[in-house]
């Protein structure tokens, strides 16, 4: 692709950093900026950089946030003794979207993947492993995506708490095996978190 302008190819080649954006739409989205009104494109930028500078993550849950607790962990309203298990903050929003959870949430930030070389020691394991020899949980959700990843971090998590006298469960196959968990549609999702089973039943399954 041939530039006329240095400044244009590398705003565009920055732009095609971005997942899912190829060169050709980064081109299109670089030219939109630029009919645009300079404050227009400026408040973009800031706005990138006050999320970049100022974003904080929850203490509790690891969930994304603007202070050092989530609005969900401060919302006394909550069932704080029932913990949703998710890879990120993108599975958080598809299930709040469903409105049928109303419990709280452990963000491990992935999944278990020696081929990518992610580890357990890599991820908020240890945290939620803490909270429930403590005695703050009466129930773990897991509701990883429905891939080899996924399970293996399950059946980790699983392995470190199966001591503990609390409900272990997983979100109902509902969800297709393979399927990553925020392409799911609300409906789906929200009954999968509704009938969820017993994580021991779902390993005789599998």
């Amino acid at each position: 692709m041939e530039f006329s302008s240095k400044l244009i190819e590398k705003a565009v080649n920055e732009m095609s950093q971005l997942p899912g954006i190829g060169k050709r739409t980064a081109l299109r989205l670089v030219l939109h900026m630029l009919k645009q009104p300079k404050e227009q494109v400026a408040f973009l930028s800031q706005a990138l950089l006050s999320m970049r500078e100022d974003i904080k993550y929850c203490n509790s849950c690891h969930n994304i946030s603007d202070s050092s607790t989530c609005e969900i962990c401060a919302n006394k309203n909550r069932n704080h003794q029932i913990i949703c298990v998710v890879e990120d903050i993108r599975d958080v929003m598809a299930i709040e979207n469903t409105g049928q959870f109303r419990g709280i949430y452990h963000v491990l930030g992935g999944k278990i993947s020696p081929i990518d070389g992610v580890g357990p020691s890599q991820l908020n394991i240890i945290s939620l492993v803490e909270k429930v020899k403590l005695g703050q949980v009466s129930e773990i959700i897991f509701a990883l995506s429905s891939t080899m990843e996924g399970d293996t971090t399950n059946f980790y998590i699983y392995k470190q708490i199966a001591d503990s006298a609390i409900i272990v469960s997983t979100i109902a196959r509902g969800i297709s095996v393979g399927d990553e968990l925020e392409y799911a549609d609300e409906v789906t999702l929200g009954r999968s978190i509704l009938h969820r089973v017993p994580f021991e039943k779902s390993l005789k399954t599998n």
